[in-house]
């Protein structure tokens, strides 16, 4: 066992990096796959020209790297997106967890003491079967993190985020997949549209929160086609309803509503997939994935939950092995 007191230069063995658009996180590991240190920066994709990259990098890893020798570093998220550091093109679905390592690319880079590796994306397009054109960058890396631990994993799949993503795993593959813009949905209308002068603070914890959200799913679930008479009438309600408590309390009331309705709107879009009962795994924060799993106990389904930090690493961890040509120990 390499000594804990040593410092990381020493000990590490190779880099992990999610690369988002807003920002990165980056884990140093020993060669065993244990995490040394973390960093993050807000140098994210929509903020960088692909000569940037390999600054922004050094800026957040640069103290964990040896005076020499290379290290590895592999790569997930935007930057390997058309616009960002070098294009790791999509793998369409059908394709194995296993297997991301197969579509990654290597840019160009000037320090000597960095093996940079991009993993691709995968994408989907239309066809007879019942897929939409589709793509996702760094949740496949997610996916994959279950696969370390499931190599055969097979079923449903919610991502939750800005743009939520759902997808169908089978035998340790994707097979389809669909992203709903719910976050970003949520944002844009407490923040952009009318109902700014009426949703407050999100927090399932205050008092009638937590009912008013279940019953805002349900209502949205059962009929999505009244969601737009459903957003203006939180405006009318903050306007006209006496039952509603005053202050930062009714904001947060209408602000659980808000969520709920957005957040059934996302259920009713995969209904057929939740008609069989089947249990969904999600991966993300634990308050997305509280929420979400609150949602779907409404419906009477059963949601399990991963860590999204943890599954990224895992899935990181899987294509490092699958790169080196070694078997991953779990």
């Amino acid at each position: 066992m390499v000594n804990d007191m040593l410092p990381i230069a020493e000990r590490l063995g190779w880099v992990a990096v999610d690369w988002g658009s807003s920002n990165l996180r980056a884990w140093a590991l020993t060669k065993e796959g244990r995490v040394l240190a973390r960093a993050t920066s807000d140098r994210g994709m929509l903020s960088l020209a692909p000569a940037d990259y390999e600054a922004a990098l050094l800026t957040a890893i640069g103290d964990w790297l040896p005076a020499n020798g290379r290290i590895a570093v592999r790569v997930c998220g935007m930057a390997g997106a058309r616009q960002g550091w070098r294009e790791a093109a999509y793998l369409p679905v059908p394709t194995r967890l296993d297997g991301l390592a197969s579509g990654a690319v290597g840019p160009t880079v000037e320090d000597p003491r960095l093996d940079v590796t991009l993993l691709p994306g995968l994408c989907q397009r239309s066809d007879d079967v019942g897929r939409r054109f589709d793509v996702m960058r760094g949740e496949e890396t997610q996916l994959a993190g279950l696969a370390v631990h499931e190599p055969t994993v097979s079923g449903l799949v919610c991502l939750p985020g800005t743009h939520a993503k759902w997808a169908r795993l089978e035998d340790g593959a994707v097979t389809r997949f669909a992203t709903f813009l719910t976050g970003e949905l949520y944002r844009l209308l407490a923040e952009r549209s009318v109902l700014k002068h009426s949703i407050g603070l999100d927090d399932l914890a205050e008092p009638g929160c937590r009912q008013t959200f279940v019953t805002a799913v349900q209502e949205s679930t059962e009929s999505p086609e009244a969601l737009g008479t459903r957003l203006f009438g939180l405006r009318a309600q903050d306007l006209l309803d006496s039952d509603l408590p005053a202050g930062d309390a009714r904001g947060a009331r209408l602000a659980a509503r808000l969520s709920g309705l957005v957040i059934g709107l996302e259920l009713a879009g995969v209904r057929t997939d939740l008609a069989h009962g089947e249990p969904v795994t999600l991966i993300g924060t634990e308050s997305l994935c509280t929420r979400y799993a609150l949602a779907l106990e409404t419906l009477g389904i059963d949601g399990r939950r991963i860590d999204g930090e943890a599954a990224t690493v895992d899935g990181l961890r899987l294509a490092h092995a699958a790169l080196n040509h070694e078997h991953l120990a779990t």
